[in-house]
């Protein structure tokens, strides 16, 4: 049995943190809190030969959405075995959240996808789970609230050694999928192989979300996936970063340079950057996503380059080489994007979902009127929730294509 709202004595307290999180999240992909690394791990059980989704480490962790307060889930910070952009073998680091409700039997699992939270290990959700200060902890609560258990990816190279692939999908793709394989093997964790399984994520977490929907049936056909959740989704990495060329998500253009260097090293970022580009891109790498956004607002891709990278044949095919559409989920997927998005283009979101259709995907697109970058993740996310409630409830999907 599922809840489709939060009960009545915790609405009060989700309303007041929803707001709260608004004001955050409105410059910004989803953002997360500032927060000091994990806590040590120790090795978890291993067994036959390494794959992806296999759990490395393991160490009792904690979330809280606010500082300090509870929420009566046990977790754990955990690293586990995924697969970079390129196909090689890599480590992810993460969070595993159960609720501790006295439920018994198997429970749902949703693998939940952040959005931009910046390029410094500081800045990763686990590092900030424990002390509170992770914005779309808010929103995860409101997940556990429901019985379900979590899954939550740092994302490659955000907490573990090596720079962040930031917005390059497929290796999101890969570490949303194997953070959910993860979880179901952590001992502890009380869950099953063929636990019910949900994706979900807003911004780059749409982006990252959208990429495990469409590798799901190569990647990992195992998993019970129900359907994925996606919002405020950039499809288009190429028609972003035009679109925030010298406006207001500026800094995300160069963070989402700086994360296909790093997926791509033959690109060379630093041979198109002057002194300006060299600083700007030392700064964006040692913070996070709100000081990151506030040091390069309106900044144009010629005031840190020499030469504009995007021109570039090279960097035209690493960008579309995150484009989603060009597969068709094997399970259903929500859609949910604003109107009036000042971050990601709408209209890249809307191709994607006709791209979807067209290859005969079920689709449920749900444009929010009006709708800014963060209020509508804050619209959007609850009735998402009851969208995958439905499907873990085994309800037909009936799409809108």
């Amino acid at each position: 049995m599922h809840l489709r709202t939060p009960p009545r004595r915790h609405r009060w307290q989700l309303r007041t943190k929803a707001r709260a999180a608004a004001g955050a999240l409105a410059l910004s992909l989803g953002l997360a809190g500032l927060a000091g690394p994990a806590g040590a791990a120790v090795p978890a059980p291993a067994a036959g030969p390494a794959a992806p989704g296999d759990v490395v480490t393991a160490a009792p962790t904690s979330f809280h959405p606010l500082p300090g307060q509870p929420t009566g889930t046990k977790a754990w910070h955990i690293t586990y075995r995924s697969t970079t952009a390129t196909g090689a073998p890599d480590v992810v680091s993460g969070t595993v959240i159960v609720p501790q409700d006295g439920r018994t039997g198997p429970r749902p699992l949703v693998t939940y996808a952040v959005g931009t939270v910046g390029l410094a290990d500081q800045c990763a959700p686990s590092a900030g789970f424990p002390r509170g200060t992770t914005v779309e902890g808010t929103l995860i609560q409101l997940l556990t609230l429901r019985g379900w258990a979590v899954a939550v990816t740092d994302y490659e190279g955000l907490g573990t050694p090596g720079p962040h692939t930031y917005v390059v999908g497929r290796s999101e793709g890969h570490a949303v999928l194997d953070a959910a394989r993860a979880a179901l093997r952590l001992p502890g964790a009380g869950l099953a192989p063929d636990s019910p399984v949900g994706v979900m994520g807003y911004s780059q977490g749409g982006q990252a979300a959208g990429w495990a929907a469409e590798l799901h049936d190569a990647y990992a056909p195992e998993l019970n996936l129900k359907g994925t959740a996606a919002g405020g989704v950039p499809a288009d990495l190429l028609k972003a970063t035009e679109f925030n060329d010298g406006r207001i998500g500026a800094g995300l253009v160069l963070m989402g340079a700086i994360g296909q260097d790093a997926a791509f090293p033959e690109l060379n970022l630093a041979s198109y950057l002057n002194d300006k580009g060299r600083d700007t891109v030392a700064f964006l790498k040692q913070h996070c996503v709100t000081a990151d956004t506030a040091a390069s607002l309106f900044k144009r891709i010629s005031d840190v380059t020499v030469r504009n990278p995007l021109k570039e044949p090279d960097w035209q095919r690493a960008l579309h080489s995150s484009d989603l559409g060009t597969h068709s989920p094997d399970r259903p997927v929500r859609v949910y994007h604003g109107t009036q998005d000042e971050i990601v283009p709408y209209d890249s979101a809307a191709l994607m979902r006709a791209a979807w259709c067209a290859k005969g995907a079920t689709v449920d697109w749900r444009p929010v009127p009006q709708g800014g970058h963060g209020s509508s993740l804050l619209a959007g996310s609850v009735p998402a929730a009851n969208w995958l409630a439905d499907r873990f409830a085994g309800k037909p999907a009936a799409g809108n294509c």
